[in-house]
């Protein structure tokens, strides 16, 4: 194995996880808040770093990459507790874009 992790693993392993404890997943209102502060948190680190505002010197060492860690963690446990297949999910979106969307922006010379 070359240490990267198919999405339905990724599901598994937060699955598996997730399911070592008595309280379960929470509600999918409980995990929209939880996504939308962990994208809030996100937000304030690309912010920081790309942004004019820079950071207190109070303020936590976090990256851009823990949070969008975060972001999958929390996005993975409302799709595990809807019983949504993320693979799937993506392959739709991927056909709903390049079916729809296909011709909306400029492809590069090297790729029409």
């Amino acid at each position: 194995m070359n240490g990267q992790k198919t999405m339905k693993e990724l599901q598994q392993e937060v699955d598996d996880y997730i399911g070592q404890f008595k309280e379960g997943y929470f509600t999918p209102m409980e995990l929209m808040a939880r996504l939308t502060e962990e994208l809030g948190e996100l937000s304030r680190e690309v912010m920081h770093h790309y942004g004019p505002k820079k950071k207190k010197s109070t303020e936590q060492d976090n990256t851009i990459e823990a949070e969008i860690g975060d972001v999958l963690f929390v996005l993975t446990c409302m799709a595990n507790s809807l019983n949504i297949d993320m693979e799937q999910a993506h392959n739709q979106v991927m056909e709903k874009f390049n079916s729809r969307d296909k011709d909306r922006w400029t492809r590069k010379d090297d790729q029409q």
